[in-house]
């Protein structure tokens, strides 16, 4: 934005769409800890907020504070993971939940600097939380926030593949400067990148700042870049990694080798995927060729 009086009216339009069209999301309450923020947010990552919902309301009642966590064995997180993907962040979250209860008495740390100390937390989810669970003003930018100041404020149809510092210097002089209005802004243009200014169908005649977006008033370029590809599944690695250990997660003990041989007959990619989840942490060989997965108890 080219002025301080048109920045202004970007935080309006904004802000007073999110007023009516936000979602009514259980970590988004005034009930809402920093510890189911936390989870919220690494849950998020990657992942739509329908699979998240469930799953992050049955690990609230499970384990409502970061002891609660930190008390269960590793493998009890990659369970109740169950098929949200990526689950190398249901152990990210464990070893958080164990540094937040020995380093900092069991309460989510309320400082990005703090935040940014514990495993498995970057930069992204040290500056959501810090915002949306202790109001710090700073500045949060996700995939949503990114196509969204891409199209907005620099007339591009997407983001660069990744961060640049131009962008992140345009996303931090966006920031509302009072700290309850910089929390609802880093908030509110995330959900307006995921309800309205989406990747494939932008919803341009529903947007609250159609009037003053460079893309659309230049006319809705196409993108220029490299071809944008969406993620394939069927008959990846992903998918082996995630039947492999949906057979570990739905077994009440150590899983044989031969339970692991069949799920697949592709013998090169079902062994590359076990190395691979070994190698993560997500499973743990133990001796005569059972698997489980990690912290369980071994059977005698």
């Amino acid at each position: 934005m080219s002025s301080r009086a048109a920045t202004e009216r970007l935080h309006e339009r904004v802000l007073e769409w999110y007023s009516t069209a936000a979602r009514d999301l259980p970590w988004r309450t005034d009930d809402a800890t920093p510890w189911g923020i936390f989870v919220s947010e690494v849950m998020l990552q990657q992942t739509p907020v329908a699979r998240v919902l469930p799953v992050w309301v049955e690990w609230m009642r499970r384990w409502p504070t970061p002891t609660d966590l930190a008390a269960q064995p590793p493998g009890e997180a990659v369970r109740a993971w169950g098929r949200l993907g990526y689950p190398r962040r249901a152990l990210r979250l464990h070893a958080a939940a164990v540094a937040i209860t020995e380093r900092f008495d069991g309460a989510v740390p309320s400082t990005e600097a703090e935040l940014s100390t514990l495993p498995g937390v970057g930069t992204y989810t040290a500056a959501a939380v810090a915002t949306f669970a202790f109001g710090e003003r700073t500045t949060v930018v996700d995939t949503n926030v990114r196509r969204v100041l891409a199209r907005a404020v620099t007339g591009d149809a997407y983001a660069a593949p990744s961060p640049t510092r131009a962008e992140l210097e345009t996303a931090a002089a966006l920031v509302p400067l009072e700290a309850d209005r910089a929390r609802t802004w880093s908030v509110a243009v995330m959900e307006l990148g995921a309800l309205v200014c989406s990747s494939r169908s932008p919803r341009c005649d529903a947007c609250p700042i159609r009037a003053l977006c460079a893309w659309r008033l230049a006319g809705s370029p196409a993108h220029e870049g490299p071809p944008r590809r969406g993620q394939a599944w069927e008959g990846t690695d992903r998918q082996m990694r995630g039947a492999l250990l949906r057979v570990l997660r739905e077994s009440d003990g150590p899983v044989s080798r031969e339970r692991i041989e069949a799920v697949s007959s592709l013998a090169l990619q079902r062994e590359r995927c076990l190395d691979s989840l070994v190698a993560d942490g997500l499973v743990e060989p133990l001796a005569r060729g059972f698997y489980q997965l990690p912290g369980a108890r071994e059977a005698s």
